[in-house]
């Protein structure tokens, strides 16, 4: 297994940030629109589609409003890793800025380094469309 581990600051309030972050249902227009390019929900479970094609369906493991923090797991679509599950959260910083942070653990270990370039696009996108 490997983890991917990424935090970044973004220039908007811990707030604002985290109302995108939750508002799982609309990534394609509030966090990462360009980069992921649909979304939708079906229950409990979140079909993305991203720029280059790739479906994914994640299954939202939890949503905390106190610690502004979203788990998501790989379920199905065209990448079906043996393993993946993930985590976004945004946490205050100074100056009314936030920290995003996004760690994902994968199996098997080979998805490393494809899976790290989709996270590292996918926070330029974030950064991109998470600005005051």
């Amino acid at each position: 297994m490997a983890t991917i581990h990424r935090e970044t600051l973004l220039d908007t309030a811990p707030d604002t940030g985290w109302a995108a972050l939750r508002d799982w249902g609309s990534v394609h227009h509030r966090l990462a629109p360009g980069y992921v390019t649909d979304t939708r929900v079906e229950d409990d479970i979140r079909v993305v589609t991203f720029a280059d094609g790739t479906v994914v369906h994640e299954l939202i493991v939890s949503l905390d409003d106190d610690t502004r923090r979203i788990a998501y797991t790989v379920i199905g679509g065209s990448l079906t890793p043996a393993h993946h599950h993930a985590s976004m959260q945004i946490r205050p910083e100074t100056g009314g800025r936030s920290r995003f942070v996004w760690t994902t653990d994968v199996r098997p270990a080979t998805l490393a380094d494809p899976i790290a370039g989709m996270v590292d696009q996918g926070i330029e996108a974030i950064r991109r469309t998470l600005k005051d």
